[in-house]
């Protein structure tokens, strides 16, 4: 247990597949770049905040339900629905 949190116990059998537009089941990881003001984190220079996101490798539009909620918005342009 970690964090006095334990992890579910999920049989990968009950689980579906998340495919990209063109139907392939392979996502890449990458990471959005928000830049924190110094005020917010009371340090003498902002930070830099990174964001984990999941995309699809051939267009480059990232998989929605990976987005922070708050953000979705902003990125509208570039998500696709899961």
């Amino acid at each position: 247990m970690q964090n006095g949190q334990q992890q579910p116990n999920i049989d990968l059998k009950n689980t579906t597949a998340i495919e990209t537009e063109s139907g392939k089941q392979i996502w890449q990881q990458g990471a959005l770049l928000r830049k924190v003001s110094k005020f917010v984190t009371g340090t003498d220079s902002d930070a830099i905040m990174p964001i984990p996101v999941f995309f699809d490798p051939e267009t480059d539009k990232i998989l929605e339900d990976s987005m922070p909620k708050e953000l979705r918005e902003e990125y509208k342009d570039v998500l696709v629905k899961s």
